[in-house]
């Protein structure tokens, strides 16, 4: 099972996929599909952990008869490490939870890919100085869903992974304040945003343009990593 934010994570992927089917799940968005000759689950339920970990709660409640073999957080990540580029592939071999760490499972892949601590936090990383602030504890890159997926497949006795692909650089910041453009759910208001880069055009309106450009190179460069791996 692959666990997303946004659909638009899995649009590298799918071209990959067959037999693609909408599941009826109480979730954003949920299908399954055949992957290399397997049977996959792509699920996505908005940014944050909470919603993450509900997603894996429903599939874990509807896949009553043991599957899935493993459990993988997808999605984009900031990038902490200075030499990570947009659409570089980050593979965690650790995930930072607060002041903790713990080692986590690494599919393997031909593909070229980075390595390392990923730490996962309920907020954007919203400024070059935050993300140095979070690499100074060991950490590479940043997401915000890996942590709820981890904690349900814990305790769900599966194995676990986390793929990213970069979509922003390690001293870059951003002119809209993301995290006010969330709603009390944790997911992201579209509303908001264009609200946001109405206000300031100059600046946020070319950053949402460039911010859309680098999730399509991401989602790419996810899907293709995914499609070749062995987990």
């Amino acid at each position: 099972m692959f666990v997303a934010a946004e659909a638009r994570e899995f649009s590298g992927l799918l071209p990959f996929c067959e037999s693609v089917k909408k599941l009826d799940w109480p979730l954003e968005w949920a299908r399954t599909a055949r992957l290399n000759g397997r049977r996959v689950y792509l699920a996505a339920n908005g940014a944050g952990p909470k919603l993450a970990a509900k997603a894996v709660d429903f599939a874990r409640y509807a896949l009553q008869d043991g599957n899935p073999e493993g459990v993988v957080s997808v999605g984009f990540c900031g990038g902490l490490d200075r030499s990570l580029r947009i659409g570089d592939v980050f593979v965690a071999d650790g995930i930072q939870i607060g002041d903790q760490t713990a080692p986590i499972e690494a599919p393997r892949s031909a593909r070229k890919f980075a390595r390392g601590t990923l730490v996962s936090i309920d907020r954007v990383a919203q400024t070059a100085e935050e993300k140095r602030d979070l690499c100074s504890g060991g950490a590479l890159a940043v997401d915000m869903e890996a942590a709820g997926v981890y904690s349900r497949v814990r305790e769900w006795e599966r194995p676990f992974y986390c793929i990213r692909s970069v979509t922003d650089l390690a001293d870059e910041s951003f002119h809209i304040d993301l995290n006010a453009t969330r709603r009390a759910d944790g997911r992201f208001s579209t509303s908001r945003i264009i609200l946001a880069a109405i206000r300031r055009p100059l600046t946020a309106g070319p950053e949402l343009f460039k911010l859309r450009s680098r999730c399509v190179t991401a989602a790419k460069t996810l899907g293709e990593f995914i499609a070749d791996c062995s987990f």
